[in-house]
Protein backbone atom coordinates (compact mmCIF):
# COMPACT_ATOMS: atom_id res chain seq x y z
CA UNK A 1 0.00 0.00 0.00
CA UNK A 2 2.74 2.31 0.33
CA UNK A 3 2.59 3.41 3.20
CA UNK A 4 -1.56 4.04 2.18
CA UNK A 5 -0.16 7.41 0.62
CA UNK A 6 -3.07 7.60 -0.79
CA UNK A 7 -3.43 11.72 -1.10
CA UNK A 8 -0.12 12.52 -1.84
CA UNK A 9 -0.19 12.72 -5.48
CA UNK A 10 -3.90 13.93 -5.22
CA UNK A 11 -2.24 16.78 -2.91
CA UNK A 12 0.28 17.64 -5.95
CA UNK A 13 -2.55 17.65 -8.47
CA UNK A 14 -4.63 20.58 -6.75
CA UNK A 15 -2.48 22.16 -4.55
CA UNK A 16 -4.58 21.22 -1.83
CA UNK A 17 -3.20 21.47 1.56
CA UNK A 18 -3.85 22.34 5.45
CA UNK A 19 -2.23 25.49 4.90
CA UNK A 20 -5.40 27.36 5.16
CA UNK A 21 -5.12 27.79 9.23
CA UNK A 22 -2.31 29.93 8.48
CA UNK A 23 -3.39 32.15 6.03
CA UNK A 24 -6.83 34.83 6.07
CA UNK A 25 -7.24 34.71 2.39
CA UNK A 26 -6.95 31.88 -0.68
CA UNK A 27 -3.89 32.64 -2.38
CA UNK A 28 -5.01 33.53 -6.24
CA UNK A 29 -3.37 30.54 -7.44
CA UNK A 30 -5.29 27.99 -5.06
CA UNK A 31 -7.24 25.15 -7.43
CA UNK A 32 -10.43 25.71 -5.59
CA UNK A 33 -12.68 22.33 -6.24
CA UNK A 34 -15.95 23.82 -6.15
CA UNK A 35 -17.71 23.65 -9.36
CA UNK A 36 -19.00 20.51 -10.71
CA UNK A 37 -16.51 20.58 -13.93
CA UNK A 38 -13.45 20.18 -11.27
CA UNK A 39 -14.84 17.37 -9.32
CA UNK A 40 -15.61 15.50 -12.50
CA UNK A 41 -11.99 16.39 -13.43
CA UNK A 42 -11.02 15.17 -10.11
CA UNK A 43 -13.07 11.92 -10.67
CA UNK A 44 -11.28 11.15 -13.56
CA UNK A 45 -9.03 9.41 -11.07
CA UNK A 46 -11.11 7.91 -8.62
CA UNK A 47 -11.10 4.77 -10.83
CA UNK A 48 -8.51 1.84 -10.41
CA UNK A 49 -6.66 3.28 -13.61
CA UNK A 50 -3.39 2.59 -11.81
CA UNK A 51 -3.52 -0.97 -12.01
CA UNK A 52 -5.65 -3.91 -13.10
CA UNK A 53 -6.73 -7.71 -11.61
CA UNK A 54 -7.17 -9.05 -14.84
CA UNK A 55 -3.55 -11.17 -15.07
CA UNK A 56 -3.58 -12.09 -11.63
CA UNK A 57 -7.36 -12.82 -11.25
CA UNK A 58 -7.41 -15.00 -14.74
CA UNK A 59 -4.11 -17.08 -13.50
CA UNK A 60 -5.19 -18.14 -10.59
CA UNK A 61 -8.88 -20.00 -11.78
CA UNK A 62 -9.65 -22.81 -13.17
CA UNK A 63 -9.80 -20.95 -17.05
CA UNK A 64 -5.61 -21.41 -16.78
CA UNK A 65 -3.15 -24.62 -17.82
CA UNK A 66 0.13 -25.04 -18.17
CA UNK A 67 1.08 -24.28 -21.71
CA UNK A 68 4.70 -25.57 -21.50
CA UNK A 69 6.45 -22.14 -22.86
CA UNK A 70 10.41 -22.65 -22.80
CA UNK A 71 10.14 -19.33 -20.66
CA UNK A 72 8.31 -18.46 -16.98
CA UNK A 73 7.49 -15.16 -15.88
CA UNK A 74 7.97 -15.97 -11.97
CA UNK A 75 4.81 -13.80 -10.95
CA UNK A 76 2.92 -15.44 -13.94
CA UNK A 77 3.85 -19.27 -11.47
CA UNK A 78 3.40 -17.49 -8.03
CA UNK A 79 -0.08 -16.57 -9.35
CA UNK A 80 -0.69 -20.46 -10.86
CA UNK A 81 0.17 -21.55 -7.37
CA UNK A 82 -1.80 -18.78 -5.65
CA UNK A 83 1.65 -17.45 -3.52
CA UNK A 84 2.02 -13.61 -2.71
CA UNK A 85 4.07 -12.36 -5.22
CA UNK A 86 7.88 -11.17 -5.08
CA UNK A 87 7.09 -7.58 -7.44
CA UNK A 88 4.79 -4.57 -7.42
CA UNK A 89 5.24 -3.46 -10.56
CA UNK A 90 2.54 -3.12 -13.52
CA UNK A 91 -0.70 -6.18 -13.23
CA UNK A 92 0.54 -7.67 -9.77
CA UNK A 93 -1.54 -7.33 -6.99
CA UNK A 94 0.06 -5.12 -4.78
CA UNK A 95 -0.36 -2.90 -7.74
CA UNK A 96 -3.84 -3.70 -7.81
CA UNK A 97 -4.19 -3.01 -4.08
CA UNK A 98 -2.38 0.58 -4.30
CA UNK A 99 -4.35 1.61 -7.74
CA UNK A 100 -7.68 0.90 -5.63
CA UNK A 101 -6.72 2.90 -2.68
CA UNK A 102 -5.38 6.07 -4.65
CA UNK A 103 -9.09 5.87 -6.26
CA UNK A 104 -10.49 5.78 -3.12
CA UNK A 105 -8.44 8.75 -2.24
CA UNK A 106 -9.65 10.77 -5.15
CA UNK A 107 -13.38 9.88 -4.68
CA UNK A 108 -12.88 10.89 -0.74
CA UNK A 109 -11.67 14.35 -2.13
CA UNK A 110 -14.51 14.96 -4.29
CA UNK A 111 -16.75 13.92 -1.50
CA UNK A 112 -15.39 16.92 0.89
CA UNK A 113 -15.36 19.07 -1.68
CA UNK A 114 -19.34 18.66 -2.20
CA UNK A 115 -19.74 18.37 1.26
CA UNK A 116 -17.99 21.60 1.80
CA UNK A 117 -20.31 23.25 -0.68
CA UNK A 118 -22.89 22.16 1.04
CA UNK A 119 -24.37 19.19 -0.98
CA UNK A 120 -26.33 21.48 -3.73
CA UNK A 121 -28.32 19.83 -6.31
CA UNK A 122 -26.00 20.82 -9.27
CA UNK A 123 -23.09 18.32 -7.77
CA UNK A 124 -25.37 15.37 -7.30
CA UNK A 125 -24.09 13.51 -10.01
CA UNK A 126 -20.45 14.05 -8.81
CA UNK A 127 -21.59 12.57 -5.81
CA UNK A 128 -23.34 9.55 -6.82
CA UNK A 129 -20.44 8.72 -9.14
CA UNK A 130 -18.05 9.42 -6.16
CA UNK A 131 -19.75 7.25 -3.76
CA UNK A 132 -20.28 4.57 -6.58
CA UNK A 133 -16.58 4.73 -7.27
CA UNK A 134 -15.71 4.52 -3.43
CA UNK A 135 -17.44 1.49 -2.90
CA UNK A 136 -16.66 -0.47 -6.43
CA UNK A 137 -12.35 -0.24 -5.10
CA UNK A 138 -13.84 -1.02 -1.92
CA UNK A 139 -15.24 -4.24 -3.26
CA UNK A 140 -13.11 -5.21 -5.50
CA UNK A 141 -10.21 -5.01 -2.58
CA UNK A 142 -12.43 -7.35 -0.17
CA UNK A 143 -13.04 -9.83 -3.09
CA UNK A 144 -9.43 -10.32 -3.08
CA UNK A 145 -8.01 -10.07 0.04
CA UNK A 146 -10.39 -11.67 2.44
CA UNK A 147 -12.80 -14.54 2.64
CA UNK A 148 -15.94 -14.87 0.61
CA UNK A 149 -18.89 -13.19 1.82
CA UNK A 150 -20.37 -15.78 4.35
CA UNK A 151 -23.06 -14.06 6.97
CA UNK A 152 -22.27 -16.58 9.50
CA UNK A 153 -18.37 -15.81 9.61
CA UNK A 154 -18.29 -12.07 8.41
CA UNK A 155 -18.73 -10.37 11.42
CA UNK A 156 -15.65 -12.12 12.65
CA UNK A 157 -13.38 -12.75 9.35
CA UNK A 158 -10.72 -9.60 8.53
CA UNK A 159 -12.04 -6.89 5.96
CA UNK A 160 -10.13 -4.63 4.57
CA UNK A 161 -9.77 -0.81 5.94
CA UNK A 162 -12.91 1.02 4.60
CA UNK A 163 -11.57 4.55 4.08
CA UNK A 164 -13.95 7.29 4.33
CA UNK A 165 -12.13 10.59 4.51
CA UNK A 166 -9.14 12.25 2.81
CA UNK A 167 -6.16 11.50 3.86
CA UNK A 168 -4.72 14.75 6.24
CA UNK A 169 -1.34 13.27 6.91
CA UNK A 170 1.50 11.55 5.06
CA UNK A 171 1.84 8.28 6.64
CA UNK A 172 -1.15 6.91 7.87
CA UNK A 173 -1.98 4.03 10.12
CA UNK A 174 -4.77 1.69 8.96
CA UNK A 175 -6.93 -1.07 11.06
CA UNK A 176 -8.92 -3.69 8.88
CA UNK A 177 -12.55 -3.86 9.05
CA UNK A 178 -14.39 -6.81 9.25
CA UNK A 179 -16.35 -8.24 6.34
CA UNK A 180 -19.88 -7.66 7.50
CA UNK A 181 -18.22 -4.12 8.32
CA UNK A 182 -17.12 -3.67 5.03
CA UNK A 183 -20.23 -4.95 3.12
CA UNK A 184 -22.35 -3.16 5.29
CA UNK A 185 -20.58 0.40 4.32
CA UNK A 186 -20.33 -0.91 0.75
CA UNK A 187 -24.26 -1.26 1.07
CA UNK A 188 -24.89 2.40 2.34
CA UNK A 189 -21.86 3.96 -0.07
CA UNK A 190 -23.85 2.05 -3.54
CA UNK A 191 -27.87 2.84 -2.33
CA UNK A 192 -27.05 6.06 -1.42
CA UNK A 193 -25.02 6.56 -4.75
CA UNK A 194 -27.76 5.39 -6.84
CA UNK A 195 -30.10 8.30 -5.49
CA UNK A 196 -27.64 10.82 -7.15
CA UNK A 197 -25.89 9.03 -10.12
CA UNK A 198 -27.05 10.31 -13.41
CA UNK A 199 -25.96 9.88 -17.07
CA UNK A 200 -25.04 13.66 -17.51
CA UNK A 201 -21.56 13.38 -18.96
CA UNK A 202 -19.95 14.18 -22.24
CA UNK A 203 -18.86 10.61 -21.90
CA UNK A 204 -21.15 8.48 -19.82
CA UNK A 205 -19.18 5.00 -20.28
CA UNK A 206 -15.97 6.55 -18.75
CA UNK A 207 -18.07 7.12 -15.59
CA UNK A 208 -20.34 5.83 -13.10
CA UNK A 209 -23.40 6.25 -15.10
CA UNK A 210 -26.61 4.89 -13.54
CA UNK A 211 -26.74 1.51 -15.40
CA UNK A 212 -22.60 0.87 -14.49
CA UNK A 213 -24.29 1.65 -10.96
CA UNK A 214 -26.96 -0.79 -11.18
CA UNK A 215 -24.57 -3.51 -12.75
CA UNK A 216 -21.95 -3.14 -9.96
CA UNK A 217 -24.77 -2.97 -7.67
CA UNK A 218 -25.95 -6.16 -8.96
CA UNK A 219 -23.32 -8.27 -8.29
CA UNK A 220 -22.60 -6.80 -4.89
CA UNK A 221 -26.21 -8.14 -3.96
CA UNK A 222 -25.53 -11.21 -5.93
CA UNK A 223 -22.65 -12.61 -3.65
CA UNK A 224 -24.67 -11.34 -0.75
CA UNK A 225 -27.32 -13.17 -1.86
CA UNK A 226 -29.95 -10.89 -1.79
CA UNK A 227 -31.85 -11.69 -5.02
CA UNK A 228 -34.65 -9.28 -4.54
CA UNK A 229 -32.12 -5.85 -4.90
CA UNK A 230 -30.69 -8.06 -7.72
CA UNK A 231 -34.31 -8.04 -9.81
CA UNK A 232 -34.71 -4.85 -8.30
CA UNK A 233 -31.68 -3.19 -10.33
CA UNK A 234 -31.75 -5.03 -13.12
CA UNK A 235 -35.45 -4.63 -13.99
CA UNK A 236 -34.88 -2.07 -16.69
CA UNK A 237 -33.18 -4.88 -18.67
CA UNK A 238 -36.71 -5.97 -19.90
CA UNK A 239 -37.06 -9.73 -21.26
CA UNK A 240 -34.50 -10.90 -24.21
CA UNK A 241 -32.63 -7.69 -24.27
CA UNK A 242 -30.88 -8.13 -28.32
CA UNK A 243 -29.89 -4.66 -28.32
CA UNK A 244 -27.91 -4.32 -25.40
CA UNK A 245 -25.74 -7.35 -24.76
CA UNK A 246 -22.76 -7.92 -27.66
CA UNK A 247 -23.68 -8.85 -31.11
CA UNK A 248 -21.38 -12.00 -31.02
CA UNK A 249 -22.15 -12.13 -35.03
CA UNK A 250 -21.04 -8.92 -35.89
CA UNK A 251 -18.02 -9.02 -33.54
CA UNK A 252 -16.47 -12.15 -34.89
CA UNK A 253 -17.03 -11.42 -38.10
CA UNK A 254 -14.13 -8.34 -37.48
CA UNK A 255 -10.77 -9.38 -38.41
CA UNK A 256 -9.03 -10.24 -35.40
CA UNK A 257 -6.67 -7.35 -35.13
CA UNK A 258 -9.70 -5.09 -35.41
CA UNK A 259 -11.57 -7.22 -32.89
CA UNK A 260 -8.63 -6.22 -30.47
CA UNK A 261 -9.57 -2.57 -30.22
CA UNK A 262 -13.09 -3.29 -31.13
CA UNK A 263 -14.30 -5.16 -27.78
CA UNK A 264 -13.82 -2.41 -25.33
CA UNK A 265 -15.14 0.29 -27.68
CA UNK A 266 -17.92 2.95 -26.06
CA UNK A 267 -20.41 2.84 -28.68
CA UNK A 268 -20.96 -1.02 -28.03
CA UNK A 269 -24.74 -0.56 -25.52
CA UNK A 270 -23.08 -3.34 -23.32
CA UNK A 271 -19.92 -1.81 -22.23
CA UNK A 272 -21.41 0.16 -19.20
CA UNK A 273 -18.19 1.23 -17.24
CA UNK A 274 -15.07 1.46 -19.28
CA UNK A 275 -11.49 3.07 -17.84
CA UNK A 276 -8.20 3.22 -19.19
CA UNK A 277 -5.89 1.19 -17.24
CA UNK A 278 -1.86 1.06 -17.00
CA UNK A 279 -1.28 -2.46 -17.78
CA UNK A 280 0.76 -4.85 -20.17
CA UNK A 281 -1.82 -7.76 -19.90
CA UNK A 282 -2.01 -7.73 -23.56
CA UNK A 283 1.11 -9.05 -23.41
CA UNK A 284 -0.19 -12.28 -21.45
CA UNK A 285 -1.12 -14.17 -24.92
CA UNK A 286 2.62 -14.65 -25.81
CA UNK A 287 4.32 -14.10 -22.88
CA UNK A 288 2.33 -16.10 -19.99
CA UNK A 289 3.16 -19.80 -19.51
CA UNK A 290 -0.04 -20.37 -17.29
CA UNK A 291 -2.93 -19.53 -19.38
CA UNK A 292 -5.86 -20.92 -21.76
CA UNK A 293 -3.68 -23.83 -23.66
CA UNK A 294 -4.87 -25.22 -26.57
CA UNK A 295 -6.80 -28.06 -25.21
CA UNK A 296 -8.28 -25.84 -22.90
CA UNK A 297 -9.52 -24.00 -25.20
CA UNK A 298 -11.76 -26.89 -26.40
CA UNK A 299 -12.78 -28.11 -23.01
CA UNK A 300 -14.27 -24.83 -22.21
CA UNK A 301 -15.68 -23.56 -26.14
CA UNK A 302 -15.50 -26.99 -28.21
CA UNK A 303 -18.79 -28.07 -29.69
CA UNK A 304 -19.48 -30.54 -26.43
CA UNK A 305 -20.17 -27.08 -23.95
CA UNK A 306 -22.61 -26.14 -26.51
CA UNK A 307 -26.03 -27.41 -25.14
CA UNK A 308 -27.23 -27.21 -28.36
CA UNK A 309 -24.15 -29.29 -30.06
CA UNK A 310 -22.98 -26.35 -31.90
CA UNK A 311 -20.10 -24.16 -32.63
CA UNK A 312 -20.05 -20.83 -30.34
CA UNK A 313 -18.97 -17.54 -31.77
CA UNK A 314 -16.58 -17.60 -29.38
CA UNK A 315 -13.17 -17.75 -32.12
CA UNK A 316 -9.66 -18.16 -30.28
CA UNK A 317 -6.32 -17.31 -31.55
CA UNK A 318 -3.02 -18.32 -30.96
CA UNK A 319 0.72 -17.30 -31.29
CA UNK A 320 2.39 -20.28 -30.36
CA UNK A 321 -0.15 -23.52 -30.92
CA UNK A 322 0.22 -24.01 -26.93
CA UNK A 323 -1.50 -21.32 -25.63
CA UNK A 324 -5.13 -19.56 -26.85
CA UNK A 325 -6.22 -16.34 -26.75
CA UNK A 326 -9.80 -14.43 -27.33
CA UNK A 327 -9.12 -11.13 -29.24
CA UNK A 328 -9.97 -8.65 -26.00
CA UNK A 329 -7.50 -6.11 -25.20
CA UNK A 330 -5.22 -4.21 -27.05
CA UNK A 331 -2.57 -1.90 -25.94
CA UNK A 332 -1.81 1.59 -26.73
CA UNK A 333 1.93 2.35 -25.67
CA UNK A 334 1.73 6.19 -24.93
CA UNK A 335 5.40 7.34 -25.46
CA UNK A 336 6.94 9.84 -22.54
CA UNK A 337 10.38 10.00 -24.10
CA UNK A 338 10.64 9.10 -28.25
CA UNK A 339 14.17 9.40 -28.07
CA UNK A 340 14.57 7.26 -25.13
CA UNK A 341 12.03 4.95 -26.75
CA UNK A 342 10.09 4.79 -23.32
CA UNK A 343 6.79 5.30 -22.32
CA UNK A 344 3.46 4.07 -20.62
CA UNK A 345 1.29 1.56 -21.76
CA UNK A 346 -2.43 1.46 -21.43
CA UNK A 347 -5.76 -0.74 -21.78
CA UNK A 348 -9.20 -0.25 -22.84
CA UNK A 349 -10.63 -1.93 -20.28
CA UNK A 350 -14.41 -2.95 -20.00
CA UNK A 351 -15.04 -2.73 -16.10
CA UNK A 352 -19.23 -3.82 -16.56
CA UNK A 353 -21.05 -4.65 -18.92
CA UNK A 354 -24.44 -5.63 -19.75
CA UNK A 355 -23.45 -9.00 -20.49
CA UNK A 356 -22.79 -9.87 -16.71
CA UNK A 357 -25.39 -7.46 -15.86
CA UNK A 358 -28.43 -9.97 -17.45
CA UNK A 359 -26.87 -13.27 -16.41
CA UNK A 360 -26.63 -11.64 -12.73
CA UNK A 361 -30.58 -10.88 -13.71
CA UNK A 362 -30.89 -14.58 -15.01
CA UNK A 363 -29.36 -16.35 -11.74
CA UNK A 364 -31.40 -14.23 -9.33
CA UNK A 365 -34.48 -15.62 -11.04
CA UNK A 366 -33.19 -18.90 -10.85
CA UNK A 367 -32.70 -18.39 -7.27
CA UNK A 368 -36.26 -16.39 -6.73
CA UNK A 369 -37.63 -19.80 -7.96
CA UNK A 370 -38.69 -18.42 -10.89
CA UNK A 371 -37.22 -21.03 -13.21
CA UNK A 372 -39.44 -20.53 -16.13
CA UNK A 373 -38.64 -16.89 -16.48
CA UNK A 374 -34.94 -18.05 -16.22
CA UNK A 375 -35.34 -21.05 -18.70
CA UNK A 376 -36.52 -18.10 -21.25
CA UNK A 377 -33.86 -15.64 -20.60
CA UNK A 378 -30.76 -17.86 -20.44
CA UNK A 379 -32.03 -20.01 -23.84
CA UNK A 380 -31.89 -16.11 -25.84
CA UNK A 381 -28.64 -15.68 -24.08
CA UNK A 382 -27.09 -18.94 -25.38
CA UNK A 383 -28.91 -18.46 -28.93
CA UNK A 384 -27.25 -15.08 -29.43
CA UNK A 385 -23.44 -16.94 -28.70
CA UNK A 386 -24.55 -19.79 -31.07
CA UNK A 387 -23.57 -20.20 -34.37
CA UNK A 388 -26.50 -21.77 -36.50
CA UNK A 389 -28.83 -21.13 -33.84
CA UNK A 390 -32.43 -21.67 -34.62
CA UNK A 391 -34.92 -19.94 -32.27
CA UNK A 392 -37.95 -22.55 -33.74
CA UNK A 393 -36.12 -25.61 -32.85
CA UNK A 394 -33.23 -25.18 -30.58
CA UNK A 395 -35.26 -25.03 -27.69
CA UNK A 396 -33.73 -25.15 -23.62
CA UNK A 397 -35.47 -27.09 -21.09
CA UNK A 398 -35.38 -27.72 -17.42
CA UNK A 399 -34.72 -31.16 -18.81
CA UNK A 400 -31.83 -30.22 -20.95
CA UNK A 401 -30.17 -28.40 -18.34
CA UNK A 402 -30.44 -30.74 -15.45
CA UNK A 403 -29.16 -33.35 -17.64
CA UNK A 404 -26.58 -30.97 -19.11
CA UNK A 405 -25.21 -29.82 -15.32
CA UNK A 406 -26.07 -32.07 -12.78
CA UNK A 407 -25.49 -31.92 -9.39
CA UNK A 408 -22.05 -33.28 -8.03
CA UNK A 409 -21.90 -33.76 -4.23
CA UNK A 410 -20.25 -30.75 -2.62
CA UNK A 411 -19.21 -29.07 -6.07
CA UNK A 412 -20.82 -26.10 -5.59
CA UNK A 413 -21.09 -24.98 -2.13
CA UNK A 414 -22.65 -21.02 -1.27
CA UNK A 415 -23.08 -20.05 1.86
CA UNK A 416 -26.91 -20.39 1.25
CA UNK A 417 -28.76 -23.80 0.43
CA UNK A 418 -30.30 -24.64 -3.16
CA UNK A 419 -32.56 -27.06 -4.89
CA UNK A 420 -30.92 -29.26 -7.19
CA UNK A 421 -32.85 -27.83 -9.99
CA UNK A 422 -31.07 -24.51 -8.80
CA UNK A 423 -28.31 -25.93 -8.75
CA UNK A 424 -28.06 -26.88 -12.50
CA UNK A 425 -29.05 -23.83 -13.60
CA UNK A 426 -26.77 -21.73 -10.99
CA UNK A 427 -23.84 -24.17 -12.94
CA UNK A 428 -25.10 -23.48 -16.40
CA UNK A 429 -25.11 -19.54 -15.75
CA UNK A 430 -21.73 -19.91 -14.12
CA UNK A 431 -20.07 -21.88 -17.34
CA UNK A 432 -21.95 -19.09 -19.48
CA UNK A 433 -19.84 -16.62 -17.38
CA UNK A 434 -16.87 -18.69 -17.59
CA UNK A 435 -16.97 -18.24 -21.86
CA UNK A 436 -18.56 -15.02 -21.87
CA UNK A 437 -15.34 -13.52 -19.79
CA UNK A 438 -12.54 -15.50 -20.18
CA UNK A 439 -8.75 -13.44 -19.69
CA UNK A 440 -11.02 -11.06 -17.80
CA UNK A 441 -10.24 -13.08 -14.21
CA UNK A 442 -14.68 -12.50 -13.37
CA UNK A 443 -13.98 -16.26 -13.01
CA UNK A 444 -12.17 -15.94 -9.88
CA UNK A 445 -15.55 -14.21 -8.12
CA UNK A 446 -17.65 -17.48 -9.33
CA UNK A 447 -14.54 -19.98 -7.45
CA UNK A 448 -14.87 -17.78 -4.65
CA UNK A 449 -18.26 -17.42 -3.94
CA UNK A 450 -19.42 -21.17 -4.90
CA UNK A 451 -16.32 -22.32 -2.82
CA UNK A 452 -14.80 -24.52 -5.93
CA UNK A 453 -12.37 -26.87 -6.23
CA UNK A 454 -9.20 -25.43 -8.46
CA UNK A 455 -6.56 -28.08 -9.35
CA UNK A 456 -3.34 -26.62 -11.19
CA UNK A 457 -1.58 -28.81 -13.23
CA UNK A 458 2.65 -28.15 -14.05
CA UNK A 459 4.63 -30.08 -16.06
CA UNK A 460 7.45 -32.38 -14.55
CA UNK A 461 6.03 -31.36 -10.67
CA UNK A 462 3.54 -31.88 -8.43
CA UNK A 463 0.14 -30.07 -9.04
CA UNK A 464 -0.83 -27.85 -6.79
CA UNK A 465 -4.82 -27.71 -5.55
CA UNK A 466 -7.06 -25.41 -4.05
CA UNK A 467 -9.24 -27.11 -1.69
CA UNK A 468 -12.45 -25.42 -0.32
CA UNK A 469 -12.12 -23.00 2.41
CA UNK A 470 -8.22 -22.75 1.38
CA UNK A 471 -6.74 -20.12 3.27
CA UNK A 472 -5.44 -18.77 0.12
CA UNK A 473 -8.11 -17.71 -1.40
CA UNK A 474 -7.57 -14.17 0.00
CA UNK A 475 -4.57 -13.05 -1.05
CA UNK A 476 -2.13 -11.96 1.38
CA UNK A 477 -1.86 -8.56 2.43
CA UNK A 478 1.29 -6.56 0.21
CA UNK A 479 4.02 -6.08 2.42
CA UNK A 480 3.73 -2.35 2.14
CA UNK A 481 0.61 -2.29 3.94
CA UNK A 482 1.39 -4.68 6.48
CA UNK A 483 4.57 -3.28 7.26
CA UNK A 484 2.85 -0.12 8.20
CA UNK A 485 0.43 -2.36 10.91
CA UNK A 486 -2.22 -3.89 8.47
CA UNK A 487 -2.79 -7.62 9.62
CA UNK A 488 -1.87 -10.05 7.31
CA UNK A 489 -4.06 -13.11 6.37
CA UNK A 490 -3.89 -16.13 8.24
CA UNK A 491 -1.85 -18.74 6.01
Amino acid sequence: MKNIKIALSLVLLFSISSCDEFLSETPDNRTQIDTPEKISELLVNAYPVGGTYMDFAETMSDNVTDGRLTETLPKNLQNYNWEMQDETNVDTQANYWDACYRAIAHANKALQAIAEQGYPASMNAQRGEALLARAYSHFMLVSFWSNRYNPATAGTDLGIPYVTEPEEVLIKKYTRNTVAEVYDLLQKDIEEGLKYVTNEYKEPKFHFNREAGKAFASRFYLIKGDWAKVLEVTEGLGSKPAGKIRDYLAYTSLDPNVQFIDYAKAEHPTNLLIVSSYSIYSRATQQNRFYLGANQSIELLGNATNIYNKAWYYTTYSYNSKTNFRPKYKEYFKYTNLTANIGEPYLGTVLLSNDEFYLNRIEALVMSNRIAEANTELEFFLGMRTKAYNAATDKLTEAKIVAKYPVITDEYTPFYTMTPVQTSYVKAIAEAKRREFIHEGMRWFDVKRFNLVVKHDIFNSPSNTLVKDDKRRALQIPLSASSNGVEINPR
